[in-house]
C-alpha cells in the first residue's frame, strides 16, 4: 500500500477501478470499495436465497430498510421522518419538480450551471404548467457569496421556486445554499437543493439547512453502490409531493416515509448497503482522505491554469473541497477526454459549458499525486 510524504496511506487497493486507468473522474459515477461492495452482492445473494423473506412487507423488509434509512438519515443530519431512499438524486428531484403546483406565468429560478439533465427537467415541469424556467447567468469564477447575490437579484414577484446545487457539478463551488434556504423561507419561496455532490464529500445537517426539498447521492463521494440515493423532505412539504409509484403501502400507511417504503419488486440491496459505506469511511478516518484529496485538488487547479494558462473555474482553495474546474484553452473538449483515455489512459471530464471547453477534476482516495502528473505531461503532449 503506498504511503504518501506526509505518511497518509492510498486506498486504491480497496477499489475495483481498472489499474491500468488514472482515475480523476470520480464525481460522474463514484466508486465502490471493495469490501463495500463485498456487502452489496451478499445482499443480493441474500435476497435470491430468501426473496419472500426479505422482500416481503410483512417480514424483514420494513425492520431491513426503516434501519438503513436510519443510519442515513443520521448521516446527512435529518430526522429519519423526513428522509426516504431514492435510486438517484434525479430520481428525487424529478419526484418533487413534477409535484409541485406551478401555475401558468409562474417562475422557477435557478443559476446557470446546473446539471444539464435537471435543467431539462425543469423545462419540461415548466412548459407543462405553462410556467417560466429562469436561468441566472453567473459570473465563472465568482465567489460563492457573489454568487448567491447575483442569484438572488433574479427573484421576482413571480418565483415559486428557487433550485441550485449545493457543489457545482462543473466548478465544484460550494454553494450558499444554507443563506439561500433562509431567504427563501423569508418570502415563501420554496428551496429545491440537488445535492447530488455533497454526501461525502461536505458534512450535512439538513434539519439545521432546512431546505423545503433536498436530494443526494450516496454512490458518488460516499462511495455507495449505484442506485443509492435520497430525498429529504421537510415537514410542512410532505403532503406535496406526490408518489412516483402508488403501491400497497399507500393507503394501508399514513406518513410520509411509510407511503414510499414498498414500491414493488425492485433491487434493494444497494439501499442496505449505505450503512456499510458509512462503516468504511469511518474506518478509513475520511476527515483526512478529504483533506489530502483536497489538496490535490487545490494543485491540480493551479498546475493547469498554469499549462493552458487560463484561469480556474473554482475561484479560491476555501470555495470547494475534491472537485474542481479549469478552463480549457480553445479544444474539442470531448475529443481531448477520448485521446486522454485512448493514448495515455486517463479518465477525467472534459465537456462544452455555455460554449466554453471545461475541464473537471475529481479526486478521491485511491488518487496520488503521480495521478496528476501524468495528466500534466499528457496534456503536454497532446496540446503541444
Amino acid at each position: 500500500m503506498p504511503l504518501l510524504s506526509g505518511g497518509e496511506r492510498v486506498l486504491r487497493h480497496l477499489f475495483l477501478l481498472d489499474p491500468d486507468v488514472v482515475f480523476l473522474n470520480h464525481g460522474s459515477f463514484g466508486a465502490c470499495p471493495e469490501p463495500v461492495f463485498e456487502t452489496y452482492q451478499r445482499l443480493q445473494l441474500e435476497v435470491e436465497r430468501r426473496p419472500i423473506e426479505l422482500l416481503s412487507r410483512d417480514r424483514q423488509y420494513p425492520e431491513l430498510i426503516e434501519g438503513a434509512r436510519a443510519r442515513l438519515a443520521a448521516y446527512v443530519g435529518a430526522e429519519p421522518s423526513n428522509l426516504v431512499f431514492a435510486t438517484n438524486a434525479t430520481e428525487a428531484l424529478n419526484a418533487v419538480a413534477r409535484s409541485l403546483p406551478l401555475r401558468e406565468g409562474d417562475e422557477v429560478l435557478a443559476p446557470v450551471g446546473e446539471y444539464q439533465a435537471v435543467d431539462m427537467l425543469w423545462r419540461f415541469v415548466c412548459a407543462r404548467a405553462g410556467a417560466h424556467y429562469v436561468r441566472r447567468p453567473l459570473r465563472l469564477g465568482c465567489d460563492p457569496a457573489e454568487a448567491l447575490e447575483e442569484l438572488w437579484r433574479g427573484v421576482t414577484a413571480r418565483t415559486r421556486v428557487v433550485a441550485a446545487s449545493h457543489v457545482s457539478c462543473v466548478t465544484g463551488v460550494v454553494f450558499p445554499v444554507d443563506e439561500l434556504c433562509r431567504r427563501c423561507r423569508e418570502h415563501d419561496v420554496l428551496s429545491v437543493v440537488d445535492g447530488a455532490h455533497a454526501p461525502g464529500q461536505i458534512p450535512l445537517e439538513l434539519e439545521s439547512l432546512a431546505a423545503d426539498f433536498y436530494a443526494g447521492n450516496c454512490h458518488k463521494w460516499l462511495c455507495a453502490p449505484k442506485g443509492s440515493g435520497f430525498l429529504y423532505v421537510r415537514p410542512e412539504q410532505h403532503e406535496l409531493i406526490e408518489p412516483t409509484v402508488v403501491s400497497w403501502d399507500w393507503e394501508e400507511e399514513t406518513a410520509f416515509t411509510g407511503r414510499r417504503r414498498w414500491q414493488g419488486t425492485r433491487d434493494v440491496a444497494a439501499w442496505l448497503t449505505v450503512p456499510a459505506a458509512i462503516d468504511f469511511q469511518v474506518a478509513h478516518d475520511w476527515s483526512s482522505v478529504s483533506v489530502r484529496c483536497h489538496e490535490l485538488a487545490a494543485e491540480a487547479r493551479t498546475r493547469l491554469a498554469e499549462l493552458f494558462e487560463t484561469r480556474p473555474l473554482t475561484p479560491s482553495e476555501d470555495s470547494f473541497v475534491q472537485l474542481v474546474g479549469v478552463a480549457l484553452p480553445p479544444v474539442d473538449a470531448k475529443a481531448l477526454q477520448r485521446r486522454l483515455l485512448a493514448e495515455h489512459r486517463i479518465e477525467v471530464l472534459c465537456q462544452a459549458f455555455e460554449g466554453l471547453p471545461v475541464m473537471r477534476l475529481s479526486f478521491q482516495a485511491y488518487n496520488e499525486r503521480a495521478d496528476l502528473d501524468r495528466l500534466v505531461e499528457a496534456l503536454r503532449t497532446l496540446l503541444s
